[in-house]
């Protein structure tokens, strides 16, 4: 299944500027994987001194990002277990602004936060590749929105992207 096999009642609006970042061209479980190494190489040709770099006061530096990126696809992933065993109890939402703060993402080094995102989501691609096609499609609700288990994945892909415009946009 590719991004564009979505309805539009299988998320909140909110998340469909992350859809339209993910490709066409791959199935959800090839574009995860993919997107891992792409977002690694990119990360790898950044310059060491705009890792803590901030572009404004009170702004996350790039580590903050990687950590913020590492804590929404757990998020996410969590949710997207939770509908495919059809659990219907309606989830919160999550404060990430208070994520970050706790994060000590800064204080990290970028080899670590790279490590974590990789073993993050490869736990994320060995839950999605258990879903069977009726599981995929499962909706639930989180932050009062609907949530479909794949558009579960296809967000955590996206959101990863936006972030890497991010970076491109405002930090490079």
């Amino acid at each position: 299944m590719k991004v564009q096999d979505l309805n539009s009642y299988e998320y909140g609006p909110y998340h469909h500027n992350y859809l339209k970042l993910v490709s066409n061209e791959y199935t959800l479980i090839e574009e995860l994987e993919i997107s891992l190494h792409r977002f690694i190489k990119f990360v790898q040709d950044i310059p060491m001194d705009k890792f803590d770099y901030r572009y404004a006061e009170g702004k996350w530096t790039i580590k903050d990002i990687i950590q913020h990126i590492i804590d929404a696809e757990r998020v996410f992933s969590y949710r997207a277990l939770r509908f495919a065993r059809n659990d219907s109890t309606k989830l919160p939402g999550y404060e990430e602004d208070h994520y970050a703060t706790f994060a000590n993402g800064s204080q990290r080094s970028i080899m670590d936060l790279l490590n974590e995102l990789s073993a993050v989501r490869y736990a994320t691609l060995s839950l999605f590749k258990s879903f069977n096609s009726e599981q995929l499609v499962r909706i639930g609700i989180a932050s009062d929105n609907p949530m479909s288990v794949r558009a579960a994945g296809f967000i955590i892909i996206g959101h990863q992207s936006h972030h890497q415009n991010i970076f491109k946009e405002r930090y490079l």
